[in-house]
């Protein structure tokens, strides 16, 4: 039952990476050591059930790659419903996993979740940084819809 849709922290990923030189320019993410990036990405997907979901992330109307998550419930109480899991973002070049905690409203399929770390494979293998999943599930059908925010930056082996 768990209707998550944390897989496009991925999508933030690859908006981290596609962007680093222009993020590098705005003094609201300047780094000494390393280029950051803001994130805003779309996702949609699919609740498969049993914790499983996948969904494509969009940025600026583009795909920029697909998720697949594995969640599993923790607690609930009330209608919401506690879960934690990987998401796996396949990227061209590698692929990247975010493990996030969050919550499923089971009344009204809102839900949130958030990851502190993300580790890649690949050409994203040096990307670390934060991501926020809000969306909205319909519970009837699993499809959902999701907006993706944080913040990702590359590590400073990689200048």
């Amino acid at each position: 039952m768990l209707r998550t849709r944390i897989i496009a922290v991925a999508g933030m990923v690859a908006l981290a990476l596609a962007v680093p030189a222009t993020a590098s320019a705005s003094p609201a993410y300047r780094h000494p050591h390393r280029p950051c990036a803001p994130v805003a990405a779309a996702g949609v997907g699919q609740d498969l059930g049993d914790g499983q979901t996948t969904a494509t992330v969009y940025v600026h109307g583009l795909m920029i790659g697909t998720t697949t998550g594995s969640f599993t419930i923790t607690g609930v109480v009330g209608s919401i419903a506690s879960f934690t899991g990987p998401i796996d973002f396949s990227l061209p070049g590698g692929t990247l996993t975010a493990p996030v905690t969050g919550t499923l409203d089971t009344a009204t399929g809102e839900f949130v979740s958030s990851s502190s770390s993300v580790s890649g494979y690949g050409v994203y293998a040096a990307v670390v940084g934060s991501l926020t999943f809000r969306g909205t599930e319909n519970l009837a059908t699993g499809a959902f819809t999701e907006t993706i925010s944080g913040r990702l930056c590359l590590t400073p082996r990689t200048r």
